[in-house]
C-alpha cells in the first residue's frame, strides 16, 4: 500500500458564500424587524388607553418582541431534527427554505400595512411561526457541506453574509426612501419592508439554483415504505427528544459540563446583545433625538463592522482557539458599552463615542458570534448537527425571550422623571456580557482537535 498523499483542507469559499444567501435573507428580515417593529408597537399601543393608564407599555412591547424567540424555542429544535431526516429531491434542508421563505416575505410586507392592532398582531404571530420553520435548516446547511475543521472559517463567511443582509435591510431601504424623498412614516416603512422581502426572494432563488444538495429520496417502493415507517418513527423520536432531559444526552460527562456552560454562556451573551438590537432604534430616537432612518443608519454602521470583521474573526478562532476569541470579544464589548455610558454627558464627545462603540462593538460581536455555533456543534457528533443547532438556538432564543421583557420592565421604571431612561441599556448589557464571560471560562471542549487537519487527495492501492 503506497502512502496516501495528504493536503491541507481548504474552505470552498464560492460554495460557502452561496450557502450564505439563506442566512443573508434571515438576517435582513430580523434586522428590519428589530429596528422598526418596536417603533410600530410603541406607536400603535400608545393609542390604547388601557395600556397607558397602567404604565405597562414597555413590558408589553418587550413581550411582543419575544414572540419570535418563543416560537424559536418551541419549533426550531423540532424542525432542525426533522430536517436531519427529511428526504426530498431538493435534499434535506432546502425544501424548508423553498416553502418558508416566500411565505415569510409576504407576511413581512403586511406588518407595517396593518391598520389595527389585531391585524398587526396576527401578521406578527404568523410571520414568527413561519420563520421558525426554516431557521435551523438554513443554519445547518453550512456544516452539512463543510468539514468540521473548517466550520469556524465557514461560519465566518456565513456571518459575513448575514452582515450583508443586515446592512441591506437597514441602510439600502433607508437610502431608497431618501432618494424618493419620503420621510419617516407609513410609506417609508412600507418601502423598507418591501425592499427587504425582495432581498429574501432573490436570495432564495440563488440558493435553490446554485447550492446543490443530493436528491436523497428513496427510489423503489419497498424503500419508500421503509422510509415512511422511518419518518413516522423519526417524528415520534423528535417529539420525545424535545422532552428529553439534559442528563440523558449521549455524551461523556465532561462534554455535558462544557455544553451546559456553553449554553448558559450563550444565554447571557444574547441577553446583552438582544436588548441592544431590540431597543437601539427606540433609544436613538428618544435619547439622541434622531429620526427613524438615522437610527437604522447607526445600526447599519454596526452591521457593516460586523460584516467586515466576520472572516478575520473566523480565522482568529482557528489560529488562537475559539474560546479565547470569544472571551476577547466579550471583554471588548463590555468595556466599550461601559465607556459609552460613562462618557455620555461629556460635551462634544457623545457622537465620537457612539461611532467608536458601534464600530468596535461590531468587531467584538463578530469575534463572539462567529465562534459560538462551531463550539456547540463540535461538542456533538456529525449525526447530531441539526439537533445541536437546535440546542444552540434554544439557548439563544430563551435569552431573547427573557431580555426584552425584563428590559421593558426596567424602562417602565427608568423612563419616569429623574430616571436614566433608555440609557439603562448600557448598564444591563455589560452585566450580561460579564456573566457570559465567566461561563465561557469553564468550557473545556468544542475546539477542533486538529485545526490543520489533513485530508487525502485520493487513495492509491
Amino acid at each position: 500500500m503506497e502512502k496516501i498523499p495528504q493536503t491541507k483542507q481548504k474552505l470552498d469559499y464560492k460554495k460557502t458564500f452561496l450557502i450564505g444567501f439563506g442566512f443573508l435573507a434571515s438576517s435582513a428580515l430580523w434586522a428590519v424587524y428589530n429596528a422598526y417593529v418596536p417603533l410600530i408597537l410603541n406607536e400603535k399601543l400608545s393609542q390604547v388607553d388601557f395600556i397607558m393608564q397602567r404604565g405597562i407599555l414597555g413590558v408589553l412591547v418587550g413581550f411582543i418582541m419575544t414572540f419570535d424567540n418563543i416560537f424559536g424555542v418551541i419549533f426550531q429544535p423540532l424542525f432542525g431534527r426533522l430536517s436531519d431526516r427529511t428526504h426530498s429531491r431538493f435534499g434535506k434542508r432546502r425544501i424548508y427554505l423553498l416553502i418558508g421563505m416566500p411565505i415569510s416575505a409576504l407576511l413581512f410586507i403586511l406588518i407595517p400595512m396593518a391598520e389595527t392592532v389585531v391585524v398587526m398582531m396576527l401578521c406578527i404571530i404568523l410571520f414568527n411561526f413561519v420563520m421558525s420553520t426554516w431557521r435551523s435548516p438554513v443554519v445547518a446547511l453550512m456544516p452539512d457541506l463543510t468539514p468540521p475543521a473548517l466550520r469556524s472559517e465557514g461560519n465566518a463567511v456565513i456571518n459575513l453574509m448575514g452582515g450583508v443582509g443586515t446592512f441591506l435591510g437597514m441602510v439600502s431601504g433607508m437610502f431608497l426612501t431618501q432618494v424618493l424623498g419620503i420621510e419617516d412614516g407609513l410609506m417609508g416603512r412600507m418601502i423598507v419592508f418591501t425592499f427587504t422581502s425582495v432581498v429574501v426572494l432573490v436570495s432564495l432563488l440563488i440558493v435553490m439554483l446554485k447550492v446543490k444538495e443530493p436528491d436523497n429520496r428513496l427510489r423503489n417502493v419497498a424503500d419508500r415504505r421503509m422510509a415512511e415507517e422511518e419518518e413516522a418513527k423519526a417524528l415520534a423520536e423528535a417529539r420525545a427528544a424535545e422532552k428529553k432531559k439534559f442528563k440523558d444526552l449521549r455524551l461523556p460527562r465532561e462534554k455535558k459540563v462544557s455544553l451546559l456552560f456553553m449554553l448558559v454562556g450563550l444565554f447571557f451573551v444574547f441577553n446583552g446583545s438582544e436588548t441592544i438590537q431590540t431597543y437601539f432604534t427606540t433609544f436613538a430616537t428618544t435619547e439622541l433625538n434622531v429620526s427613524e432612518f438615522m437610527a437604522t443608519l447607526l445600526m447599519g454602521v454596526f452591521a457593516l463592522s460586523l460584516m467586515i470583521f466576520a472572516v478575520p474573526a473566523g480565522k482568529l478562532g482557528q489560529k488562537i482557539g475559539r474560546k479565547k476569541t470569544i472571551l476577547i470579544g466579550l471583554a471588548g464589548a463590555l468595556i466599550l458599552f461601559l465607556l459609552f455610558f460613562a462618557t455620555r454627558k461629556i460635551e462634544g464627545f457623545l457622537w465620537v463615542m457612539i461611532v467608536i462603540a458601534l464600530i468596535g462593538g461590531g468587531a467584538c460581536v463578530a469575534l463572539v458570534n462567529i465562534n459560538t455555533l462551531p463550539i456547540v456543534l463540535e461538542i456533538g457528533t456529525e449525526e447530531q448537527i441539526g439537533a445541536f443547532t437546535g440546542y444552540y438556538y434554544t439557548a439563544t432564543f430563551t435569552a431573547s425571550i427573557v431580555a426584552p421583557i425584563l428590559m421593558g420592565a426596567i424602562f417602565d421604571v427608568t423612563t419616569q422623571p429623574g430616571g436614566m431612561g433608555y440609557w439603562s441599556l448600557f448598564i444591563y448589557s455589560p452585566i450580561a456580557f460579564l456573566l457570559a464571560f465567566l461561563c465561557i471560562l469553564f468550557v473545556r471542549h468544542g475546539e477542533t482537535e486538529n485545526p490543520d487537519a489533513l485530508a487525502p487527495d485520493d487513495e492509491v492501492a
